[in-house]
């Protein structure tokens, strides 16, 4: 008897399993690759892709709150083209809508994605022609066969899947290998070079695009680490100075210190979300109410924690709705605190022309003035805030400390990916290392089926859906000063994870091991570890498992399009939508941010596009077969995408098309990687002396890097910086809009969100307003006379820069201030739609910002502008469809919460209304959360309007004759005076105090070059 069998009698259980672990490790991955078969993947995935297309082609008109829910909520410019109601009407659109349409519908980041797929289509579809039309021919002539034996290696070595790769191919036929390799690297830097150049044309298009032109970051410089001694608004000036002394007038901004403002408002919305999901499910049957209160423990957040009895539960209602009050009472006291004199090393300057400020910033772009860093300015809403005031070697510190964790989890998933592969992927193995396993495998076979079939795919597909999350809570922690910087970085970080665990690891994690262990075992029989590495002949065993590993990743690829389709048919948000509404108590807020557009996730669809083409482009020149499938992929995908992207998906956050050159630079590492397994295979399989071809191939990587600098160098300051003698083409109604968007305050505009954003109200179902007094022991109205000193607005803060705030006052009560009443956001069932709702910031900013709804193009997009949005678009609602106290008595007026330069007279709201916005509730209606003060109220149904009072241009709601319904009708006086030319209608009395006021303005001071308003004559408007 063998005495090894011997020895492992002797063994006990646990020494048994402990080898046959062992023996498990060696090869993880080989269930997986012994389950591929090419001709079931192309059944499985063509057929089930075509029958998901024609099922999603009779569903979508009768689902288009979920299938095309841009076309519904998008104004005129960005709306998508209509689509008809028969089944093949979503066909045409992706026909025969052309680039320079899609700039203006989608944006540029989804053109860039698109333009994207189109050349990973077109480039894979053409070196499946030359790969497929040389190396099959070639390989299946020259390929050695093997006769019949018992050896199954040998037999399988005769399948035709392995009879395409170089496998059993020597000598000269490599050079095969070597001339597609060079062809194949031109081919792809010519693709690349065309597409550079073509998203610099539209780089180009978009600083000339009216949006750009008209918005208030396309002009302005951020600037960051800025010395101690230099923060101050004069100070900003001065370190641009040093650079361009010759600079025009710029408006500067210096930051503030917001102290705790961010996590306030974080932990307001936080209880505000939570009363709404409580009373939702407390009041889900207002007729038949919970026999019990719900209660809650207090949240360790709260400063009063510590005055609650340990373990004791509070009626969940007044908790909430006291803290709710208290933290809107300490945010507007916080607010109140903010100054001047607490400055932050960073800051804004804005300037008037477009071409000047990226000549200052392209000046700048490589110098640090006292230590500061000068920057095109990112939209605001793009800038994460809480990581500006980092100084450089904080942030310096962060990356390493980042790099490290991000290596850590890239190294550390190797074990866990393992050990799914060997145990989850079959549970049989996991029986033979645990006896008692067994015993339960083999009495409930069919059960651990199911468990064995739907255990690993949803494992993985949790992992990878948590990938991004952790990715990006890295990313801000690293230092990342913008979101689209942070998504840049993520899909950067994705597909090197990718790339290492799901490419190098699954291909040759067995003859890494293998390798490993016959190293260890040669040294320990005396062996020279370097004579012992030489024996093992890695080269030759990594070669051989490219070959081998082939065909599962031509069944992998050929598998993606069902992915694809199964993303078209948007299976979970169906049953998401289901079973929220079916069993559980979805509060009114949640309802509608359903049916909002979601925003696209920009960073994993170009990580798995970018592995897949690194998949395709390593495993090219040993299974050509490989390109035809990613081909038949990005052929399918280009058109579902671009469904997709044209009726569902919205971009979060616009960054103009910066994601191309992370993208770029994938490209050119995938086929530096390829040409790395063409010297392997040259090295191996190529002639032994003296290496002809393995040199003939060496040059490629080093030219692929040379193209990759000349390409950065040739377009990328003319990517990022607007050159300036270009022609100016904008009609004089445009540099009209563009001289008054001058005038924005900067301050404002660029000031931290926490200083002005609007607190939310708590939204409540319509059908519990009877029922809330009841379960609401707080109080309900004011009083006649009450006055609590804690009236007026909790968004306005007065000291800074150019913005004065004034105390909201009652309506038909001059002079008293405005008190708070607790009240909710009453919505009925047939207003949970996103479309009463999207012009309010609270639900815009997750899904594509104003722009996108009907936002006039003269309104820069910035966050100065967003409250002046809100307030115009107010839900329908109960009462008169505004929101109210919980007996209905009506809010008062609120004073506007953005900041604005002071405004004179009574107050009033920007005149520009988009088609979807409607005069009827111009006025503030007080709460911000309708517990203390200042509520966010309701969005309306915009009137249908007639004939008379539409501007085709514009798509704007104008009363007949050009009035303005939200400005009060003029009075006799007023009348007689209009024609005397009187902008203010008053005949005769001099119109310049208002402009002796703005040059004493302190915050509007020039500090060295004077005014920068120019003098207006009486008459000549404002």
């Amino acid at each position: 008897m063998d005495p090894l069998n011997l020895d492992t009698r002797r063994l006990n259980p646990r020494d048994n399993a402990a080898l046959e672990l062992l023996d498990l490790l060696k090869d993880p991955f080989s269930g997986q690759l012994a389950a591929t078969s090419v001709y079931s993947a192309i059944g499985i995935s063509l057929g089930f892709t075509f029958a998901i297309a024609i099922i999603f082609s009779f569903i979508r008109p009768y689902n288009q709150a979920v299938y095309a829910p841009r076309l519904k909520h998008a104004d005129k410019k960005h709306a998508p083209p209509p689509i008809g109601k028969k089944p093949w009407s979503w066909l045409l659109p992706l026909m025969h809508t052309r680039e320079k349409a899609l700039i203006h519908q989608i944006g540029m980041d989804a053109t860039i994605f698109l333009r994207v797929m189109r050349m990973c289509r077109n480039m894979f579809l053409v070196l499946a022609v030359i790969g497929i039309s040389i190396l099959v021919p070639l390989t299946s002539i020259k390929s050695v066969k093997f006769e019949q034996s018992d050896d199954d290696q040998d037999n399988d070595k005769n399948a035709w899947i392995l009879q395409v790769t170089p496998l059993n191919v020597f000598g000269s036929p490599i050079w095969s290998q070597v001339a597609v390799a060079w062809s194949f690297d031109i081919i792809i830097c010519m693709f690349l070079y065309w597409n550079y150049r073509r998203v610099m044309q539209l780089r180009r298009k978009y600083f000339e695009s009216e949006e750009y032109q008209n918005s208030l970051h396309s002009r302005t410089l951020m600037l960051y680490d800025i010395p101690k001694q230099a923060c101050s608004d004069e100070g900003i000036a001065r370190i641009i100075d040093k650079v361009v002394p010759n600079s025009s007038f710029a408006r500067t901004a210096i930051a503030r210190n917001v102290k705790d403002l961010p996590f306030l408002i974080e932990e307001h919305e936080h209880a505000v979300r939570k009363l709404e999901k409580i009373l939702a499910k407390y009041l889900r049957n207002p007729g038949q109410l919970p026999p019990a209160r719900p209660t809650c423990s207090p949240t360790k957040r709260d400063r009063a924690f510590a005055t609650y009895p340990a373990g004791q539960k509070l009626d969940a209602i007044e908790y909430y709705t006291q803290r709710i009050r208290s933290l809107e009472i300490e945010i507007k006291e916080v607010r109140k605190s903010v100054d001047k004199r607490s400055s932050m090393p960073f800051g804004f300057a804005s300037y008037s022309d477009i071409s000047e400020t990226h000549e200052i910033a392209y000046a700048c772009r490589k110098k640090r003035p006292m230590g500061a860093t000068i920057k095109l300015a990112p939209r605001p809403v793009d800038i994460i805030w809480k990581n500006m005031p980092l100084s450089n070697s904080t942030r310096n510190r962060r990356r390493w400390v980042n790099s490290i964790w991000i290596l850590l989890l890239t190294l550390l998933w190797i074990v866990p990916n393992a050990m799914i592969a060997v145990f989850l992927v079959n549970l049989s193995n996991l029986g033979k290392v645990w006896p008692a396993f067994q015993r339960s495998l083999m009495s409930s076979t069919t059960f651990w089926g199911i468990v064995q079939g739907i255990a690993s795919p949803a494992l993985m597909s949790g992992v990878y859906l948590s990938l991004p999350i952790i990715f990006r809570r890295l990313s801000i922690k690293a230092g990342d000063k913008t979101k689209t910087g942070r998504e840049r970085h993520v899909m950067a970080k994705l597909y090197a994870f990718f790339v290492f665990n799901n490419l190098v690891v699954f291909s040759f994690f067995s003859i890494f091991w293998a390798f490993v262990a016959g190293v260890v075992q040669n040294t320990q029989h005396g062996t020279d570890a370097w004579d012992a590495i030489v024996k093992q002949n890695f080269a030759q065993a990594v070669f051989q498992a490219f070959c081998h590993n082939s065909p599962f990743w031509v069944t992998y690829l050929l598998q993606r399009q069902l992915g694809a389709a199964i993303d078209l048919a948007q299976i979970w948000p169906l049953v998401q939508a289901f079973v929220l509404k079916k069993f559980f108590s979805p509060t009114p807020r949640e309802l509608i941010e359903l049916t909002a557009p979601p925003p696209f996730d920009y960073a994993s669809y170009y990580c798995y596009f970018l592995y897949y083409s690194t998949v395709t482009l390593c495993f090219a020149g040993i299974q050509p077969i490989v390109l035809l499938a990613t081909a038949i992929y990005f052929c399918i995908d280009s058109y579902l995408k671009k469904y997709l992207i044209l009726y569902r998906y919205v971009t979060k956050i616009e960054s103009g098309g910066l994601f191309w050159r992370t993208i770029f630079n994938r490209f050119i590492f995938a086929t530096i990687l390829s040409n790395c397994v063409v010297m392997l295979t040259c090295w191996v399989q190529g002639e032994k002396e003296p290496r002809i071809q393995f040199y003939a191939v060496l040059p490629l990587p080093v030219l692929m890097l040379l193209f990759k600098f000349f390409c950065n160098m040739k377009f990328d300051d003319r990517i990022r910086y607007q050159s300036a003698n270009r022609t100016d083409h904008h009609t004089e109604e445009m540099m009209q809009k563009q001289a008054q968007l001058r005038n924005d305050k900067l301050a404002s505009r660029f000031g931290h969100p926490a200083l002005y954003k609007a607190l939310i109200t708590p939204m409540v179902h319509q059908k519990a307003q009877n029922m809330l007094p009841s379960v609401y022991s707080g109080r309900l109205t004011d009083g006649r006379d009450a006055d609590f000193g804690v009236g007026g607005d909790l968004m306005s803060v007065s000291g800074y820069s150019d913005m004065y705030a004034l105390d909201a006052m009652q309506g038909g009560r001059p002079g008293k201030s405005a008190n708070s009443v607790p009240g909710f956001e009453y919505v009925s069932e047939s207003h949970m739609d996103f479309e009463y709702y999207k012009n309010r910031a609270e639900f815009t900013d997750e899904h594509g910002g104003f722009d996108m709804y009907g936002r006039g193009i003269d309104r820069p997009g910035t966050p100065g502008s967003l409250d002046n949005a809100s307030d115009l678009s107010r839900p329908g609602t109960p009462l008169s469809g505004q929101s109210s106290g919980v007996l209905g008595g009506k809010r008062p007026p609120a004073a506007d919460t953005a900041y604005h330069s002071y405004k004179s007279g009574a107050y009033s709201i920007d005149e520009t209304i988009g088609r979807t916005r409607s005069p009827l509730y111009a006025q503030d209606n007080g709460s911000s959360s309708g517990l203390v003060m200042n509520a966010a109220g309701p969005a309306i149904v915009p009137p249908i309007p007639s004939h008379r009072d539409v501007s085709a241009e514009r798509g704007r709601m104008m009363p007949a004759g050009g009035a303005d319904p939200r400005r009060p009708s003029p009075n006799p006086a007023q009348m007689r005076a209009a024609g005397n030319n009187s902008p203010r209608g008053y005949t005769g009395v001099p119109q310049n105090e208002d402009m002796e006021y703005q040059e004493m303005d302190p915050t509007q001071y020039n500090y060295f070059r004077g005014s920068a308003r120019t003098q207006r004559n009486p008459g000549q408007g404002w």
